[in-house]
C-alpha cells in the first residue's frame, strides 16, 4: 500500500554553519567590538550571550537570516526571554525537532476532516500516512501543507 512519512526536522550541520557564520559576523562588526558577545550551539540549543537586551537583538537579527538561508524554516525557532544576570545578557534559543503527540493529534485531525481515505498512525516522532490511492496521498500533503501548522513539516519516504 502507499505511503509517506511526515516529520519536522532541521538539518543539524547546517544549523551549525549558520550558527558558525553568525558568530563569525559579529566578531567583524564595529558596533560589537570589545562586547565579548557570543554564539554557543549545543546540542539543539542556541545560547546568546552580549553585554545588553539590544545587543541581544542584534545577534537574533544578525542570527535569523544566516540560518534562512542555510535553509533552515525559522518556525523551528523557540526563543526564550532574556535573563540579565549582572553585567552580561544571554537568551536560549531552541530548536525543535520531530511531531510531539499533541501536534500528531492535530494533524490527524486535519487529515480526518479532509474526507480522505487515509490513514494516519504515529511512529515515534513521525506521522505515517497509508492509502490505497496515491493520487488520496498527494491530496493528503496538499492538505497539510494548506492548513499553515506552526511546525515546519517535511514529507519522505513517499513509497508506492
Amino acid at each position: 500500500m502507499p505511503s509517506f512519512d511526515v516529520v519536522s526536522e532541521v538539518d543539524l550541520h547546517e544549523l551549525r554553519n549558520g550558527v558558525d557564520q553568525a558568530s563569525r559576523e559579529v566578531g567583524t562588526r564595529f558596533d560589537f567590538k570589545g562586547s565579548d558577545a557570543s554564539f554557543t550551539l549545543e546540542e539543539q540549543v542556541i545560547r546568546l550571550e552580549a553585554q545588553s537586551e539590544f545587543q541581544l537583538q542584534q545577534m537574533m537579527d544578525i542570527l535569523l537570516p544566516r540560518l534562512a538561508k542555510r535553509g533552515i524554516d525559522i518556525a523551528c525557532l523557540d526563543a526564550a526571554k532574556p535573563v540579565v544576570s549582572g553585567q552580561r545578557t544571554h537568551q536560549m534559543v531552541t530548536v525543535r525537532t520531530g511531531i510531539g503527540a499533541d501536534h500528531a493529534r492535530k494533524l490527524i485531525r486535519i487529515i480526518k476532516d479532509s474526507k480522505l481515505k487515509v490513514q494516519a498512525a504515529v511512529q515515534g516522532e513521525k506521522l505515517r500516512i497509508t492509502g490505497k490511492k496515491r493520487d488520496d496521498l498527494q491530496t493528503a500533503i496538499a492538505a497539510l501543507k494548506a492548513a499553515n501548522f506552526e511546525l515546519p513539516l517535511q514529507y519522505e519516504n513517499f513509497r508506492d
